[in-house]
């Protein structure tokens, strides 16, 4: 992804687009860029009024003229427009903050970064604009139904060191979940192989592959068919802890996903939000060495009637 020569807006990164091929067979020529745009962005977009206004610029910040020529493999930033968003935003509980990171208590509900329908309503772009941090960056990720903590990086400069901790497996990660109960022995070891089919929203297990996803998984408490579960991830693939617990016959009360899909259906007909939450965090900060352990004190709540 390029650098961009302009700042974020409202705490979203601009947008960029890197100009096509335009030779004299194509099936789409342009002779301006104002075309070129105008038939690339969405009618709300008003190119030839941002244009004019100096509002699309080039990869060193110099504004394209209203009359510009179209270019090939050129390089324009610019500041999407931000819809309105009807909905709740409920608090992020700040569990720490210094000069390279901030930990939150992430709400069930709420996106880590902007995607689809929840853009100003995500955490990145929330806090961003409420803390003042126009850097902040996410050092990984959470389910938008996922509570618990969730940490960012406020600085370009040290966003790598932690987001390797992620890749790397040196991010200590516990997980609480609430779903059927399933007879011991416990604790117990759970591993196998994930693949995210192209098109699919749901990740899939594959039998006989050789593993690439292990979470050890422990009863702590059972009321009636129901139970908590501590979970930790010993890698860190995409819905990992509600694929395999769902393949264990044991899918999270409240997952719309796994094990059939049920998007469309109203929340309440799923027995409330999904009931996971990133309970707690440790790792060994890579800039100063200090021992770094956040919980979360997000409410993992049984549905009415467990015993």
């Amino acid at each position: 992804m390029p650098r961009s020569p302009l700042p974020p807006r409202h705490g979203l990164d601009a947008a960029w687009l890197r100009t096509p091929d335009n030779t004299p067979g194509s099936r789409h020529p342009w002779a301006t860029l104002r075309e070129y745009l105008a038939e690339r962005l969405p009618p709300d977009a008003r190119v030839a009024e941002r244009l004019a206004s100096g509002e699309f610029v080039d990869d060193r910040g110099r504004p394209f003229a209203a009359d510009a020529p179209y270019r090939p493999h050129t390089l324009v930033f610019f500041h999407r427009s931000v819809r309105p968003e009807p909905g709740p935003r409920p608090p992020l509980p700040v569990l720490w903050r210094d000069e390279q990171i901030v930990a939150i208590d992430k709400p069930s509900g709420v996106a880590t970064t902007p995607r689809g329908s929840f853009v100003a309503r995500s955490a990145l772009v929330r806090l961003r604009v409420e803390l003042d941090l126009p850097e902040l960056t996410a050092a990984h990720r959470l389910d938008r139904g996922t509570a618990g903590v969730l940490l960012f990086t406020t600085r370009r400069e040290c966003r790598g060191q932690y987001q390797a901790l992620f890749a790397t497996g040196a991010a200590a990660k516990t997980y609480e979940a609430l779903a059927p109960a399933l007879p011991g022995p416990w604790p117990r070891v759970v591993a196998s192989h994930l693949t995210k089919p192209a098109g699919s929203l749901q990740v899939v297990e594959v039998p006989g592959a050789d593993p690439n996803a292990e979470t050890l998984v422990d009863l702590v408490e059972r009321r009636g068919a129901l139970a908590r579960y501590r979970l930790t991830p010993r890698t860190g693939r995409t819905h990992q802890l509600r694929v395999q617990l769902s393949g264990l016959g044991a899918p999270i009360v409240g997952d719309p996903l796994y094990p059939t899909p049920r998007l469309a259906e109203p929340e309440d007909a799923l027995g409330g939000p999904l009931r996971l939450v990133a309970r707690e965090l440790a790792f060994t900060d890579p800039v100063d060495g200090t021992p770094r352990r956040f919980v979360s004190a997000a409410e993992l709540r049984w549905p009415s009637g467990a015993a």
